[in-house]
């Protein structure tokens, strides 16, 4: 497995209800031999109840486990812990964030794109989700926390597959699939699965998605993050130097369940070539207005005379964006938008979106 190909380290959002097996995937992080050194930012480190023969050595928030990994416990500001932690620099090769089991993740994920310090030497790299399979259907009927989770999400670990019939397994799996149909799923009990399945997944990789179902996730893409004032330029934003082999041309366009019964939907739109002035000027407009309710926003754009891939990520009104690769000799020029979130109009959305064609 390689890590980040440029010089930020990656940054992985753990997210998950109360109860779903955050604790037990962050115990196994910090403890086993797996030869990442990973560190573990948690908000509550007594909640984590590591053995003490774990610890290497212990400072005011930051404890080294014997294992090569970091476990430190935010005591105030999100921020200020993740800066503390980069001027350890070098002792680590990519960090995990825990939220709390009743928290909305984007608050936690937009850290990474605001604060420019932070932004300057770490990126968001995926958002996973722990589901416990036995309980997860009657929270998503009583919360819309475990619904956003599951729709901001870039990877589902299906958690506790052992207490739960096939049915009943079949019955989540459709369920979830409905919130968001773009997350790459993964089976567990425990929560034991390869941790290189579930982190530094560079989950906004093209390749990534292709090799999830192509019946339903032919348009989801690559992404990284632009605010409505972006100059289609961005040197200041996130690059991101994966490259990305598969080439596909899909230029049909579908919404996800839009007469579902829960309120998270999703929608996957299809361009030609855009203008950048009216797609930059319709998308920050867009963003400003409808912010609250887009959970997550993911895409990659043609423009007009570019000779790169432009991608583009969002978390609510928060926009971020940037050169990717060049067009490859044959690969088709076409641009295309996820959009999940609540109380949008999608056929207004994909009318708009339309409207930026060169």
């Amino acid at each position: 497995m390689t890590l980040s190909q440029d010089s930020k380290i990656p940054v992985t959002v753990l997210t998950g209800y109360l109860g779903a097996g955050k604790t037990t995937l962050l115990n196994r992080i910090l403890s086993e031999n797996h030869g990442t050194r990973y560190a573990v930012i948690v908000n509550e480190f007594g909640e984590i109840g590591i053995d003490n023969d774990l610890l290497v050595e212990s400072d005011e928030e930051i404890f080294e486990m014997n294992n090569g990994c970091i476990c430190c416990t935010v005591r105030g500001d999100l921020i200020r812990t993740v800066e503390n932690l980069m001027k350890r620099q070098g002792s680590f090769d990519a960090i995990v964030v825990e939220t709390t089991g009743v928290a909305d993740p984007a608050p936690v994920a937009q850290t990474f794109f605001m604060d420019e310090d932070v932004r300057a030497k770490a990126k968001l790299d995926a958002v996973v989700a722990v589901v416990d399979c036995r309980h997860v259907l009657q929270r998503l009927a009583d919360t819309d926390e475990a619904e956003d989770q599951i729709a901001f999400a870039d990877v589902i670990l299906l958690n506790k597959t052992d207490l739960v019939t096939a049915d009943e397994l079949k019955a989540v799996e459709t369920r979830i699939q409905s919130i968001n149909p773009y997350a790459k799923r993964i089976r567990s009990e425990r929560c034991a699965v390869p941790l290189d399945e579930v982190l530094n997944r560079g989950a906004f990789d093209l390749e990534r998605i292709l090799s999830l179902d192509p019946h339903f996730l032919e348009e989801a893409e690559h992404t990284h993050e632009c605010g409505p004032d972006c100059d289609h330029d961005h040197h200041h934003h996130h690059h991101d130097g994966h490259d990305h082999h598969h080439d596909h041309d899909h230029d049909h366009h579908h919404h996800h369940d839009h007469d579902a019964p829960h309120s998270v939907k999703s929608v996957s739109m299809t361009a030609g070539e855009l203008d950048p002035q009216v797609f930059f000027r319709w998308i920050g407009d867009m963003t400003q207005v409808n912010g609250p309710n887009i959970l997550r926003l993911k895409g990659i754009i043609a423009f007009k005379d570019d000779p790169q891939r432009y991608v583009v990520q969002g978390v609510h009104m928060i926009l971020e964006g940037d050169h990717q690769r060049d067009w490859k000799d044959g690969e088709v020029r076409n641009s295309r938008l996820v959009v999940i979130g609540r109380e949008l109009d999608f056929d207004a959305l994909e009318v708009a979106f339309k409207a930026c064609e060169a």
